[in-house]
C-alpha cells in the first residue's frame, strides 16, 4: 500500500516494529521512509504533522489470537484504540483502519452487508469488533474514523504470506502439484487482491469527509465471492497438472461468509475491482515461475505469521511481550 501510494504523490511515512523485516519473497516495491517503533509505544510526537493514519498494523490471524490471545487483545484492541487517541490529540483529521470482514463469523444470513450482526467467533475477529466499537465513539467534527472491512487479501508482495486460502493454495499448487481442500469446499469466502485493497484505501482516504465519516465498508465486489472449492478449482486449472481433492477434516474451518458490497460501489460508483481470483493466480504462477520456487520456500516459517513469531519467540529475539530484546531491537531495526 505504501509504494502504490507513493506512485500516487502521496507522501508516505511508514510506522513498523519490523517483525517481518526479513520475512521477503520478492523485493521491495520502493523505499519508504519509515518510523521504527512498537504500535504500543508510539506517542502523539510520532504522528504530528500528518493528515491521515491508514492503521494496518495487527497480529494479523486467528491462529496467533489462539496462541495467546492476551496479545491480540493488547496489540489488535487496545492497541488501537490508543493509537486513534493519540493522532486525534496530535491533530489527524482521517483514521482509515483495516478491519474484516471475518467479523461476521458464521453468518446465518444468506448474504452479509455492515447492518449484519456481527458474530465474531476468534480473539482476531473479536478485536476488530472491539477496535471499531472503540473508534466509532472517538468520531466527531475533529477526527473522522473509516472502517475498512476487508474480505480475504491475497496476492503477490515482498512479504508474502502463505497463510491466506488462495496463496496456500497456489503455493501447493505449484511446488507440490496437488491441493487438498480440508473442509467440505462449500464455506464462503470473498477474496480480494492487495492491489484492489490498496487503490480501495486511497479511494476513502481521497473521499470528502462527509461520505466516509464514521462509515463501515465491506472492501470487495460482488463477483469476488467464492467457496472454498471454487478457489480449489481455480488455483489448479492455473497450474498444468495439477490435481484437486477434498479429503474433509475433523475440525476444519467452516466459517462462512457471503458478503455484499453494494454499499461500496454505490459510495464509489467510478471504482472498480480490476483483480479476479482467477487473474490473481495466474499472477501467482507466473510469479512462482519467475522466482523458481521450491516447497521448502513455500514452507519457510517466514511466510507464515505463526511460524515466524514462533522463531523470533524461540529465538530470544522478541520477549513474551512480543517486544524486541534489547539485543536484537538495533539489529533488527538497522536490517528493515
Amino acid at each position: 500500500m505504501a509504494p502504490w501510494l507513493q506512485r500516487q504523490g502521496f507522501d508516505v511515512v511508514g510506522l513498523d516494529t519490523g517483525y517481518f523485516s526479513a520475512c521477503t519473497l520478492v523485493p521491495d516495491l520502493a523505499e519508504v521512509p519509515t518510523i521504527h517503533q512498537d504500535l504500543r509505544e508510539v506517542t502523539a510526537k510520532e504522528l504530528t504533522g500528518f493528515d491521515a493514519v491508514i492503521h494496518l498494523a495487527a497480529l494479523s490471524n486467528d491462529p496467533i489470537g489462539n496462541l495467546n490471545e492476551a496479545w491480540t487483545r493488547e496489540i489488535n484492541s487496545q492497541g488501537t484504540i490508543r493509537l486513534a487517541k493519540l493522532a486525534k490529540q496530535a491533530g489527524v483529521t482521517r483514521f482509515i483502519f483495516s478491519s474484516s470482514c471475518i467479523m461476521y463469523g458464521t453468518s446465518e444470513a444468506t448474504v452479509v452487508d455492515e447492518n449484519a450482526p456481527l458474530a465474531p467467533r476468534t480473539e482476531y475477529a473479536r478485536s476488530k469488533v472491539e477496535a471499531e466499537t472503540a473508534l466509532r465513539a472517538l468520531a466527531d467534527d475533529r477526527f473522522s474514523p473509516t472502517f475498512c472491512r476487508n474480505g480475504t487479501v491475497y496476492g503477490l508482495s515482498p512479504r508474502m504470506r502463505f497463510d491466506t486460502v488462495l496463496n496456500d493454495f497456489m503455493g501447493n499448487a505449484f511446488t507440490t502439484g496437488r491441493i487438498v481442500i480440508q473442509s467440505d469446499g462449500t464455506p464462503w469466502r470473498p477474496v480480494v487482491h492487495v492491489q484492489d485493497v490498496a487503490r480501495a484505501f486511497q479511494a476513502v482516504l481521497e473521499a470528502p469527509l462527509e461520505t466516509v465519516h464514521n462509515q463501515a465498508f465491506n472492501v470487495g465486489a460482488d463477483k469476488l465471492n467464492h467457496q472454498i472449492r471454487e478457489l480449489g478449482q481455480i488455483a489448479a486449472q492455473s497450474v498444468p497438472g495439477c490435481e484437486l481433492a477434498s479429503v474433509p477434516q475433523p475440525g476444519a474451518d467452516q466459517r462462512t461468509y457471503k458478503a455484499d458490497f453494494a454499499k461500496f460501489k454505490r459510495t464509489f460508483p467510478e471504482f472498480s475491482f480490476r483483480w479476479t481470483a482467477t487473474d490473481g493466480a495466474r499472477e501467482l504462477y507466473t510469479a512462482f515461475q519467475r522466482i523458481g520456487l521450491k516447497h521448502d520456500a513455500f514452507r519457510d516459517k517466514r511466510f507464515t505469521r505463526l511460524s515466524w513469531l514462533r522463531h523470533l519467540l524461540d529465538s530470544g529475539s522478541i520477549d513474551d511481550s512480543l517486544r524486541w530484546t534489547e539485543i536484537t531491537a538495533n539489529v533488527s531495526r538497522n536490517r528493515a
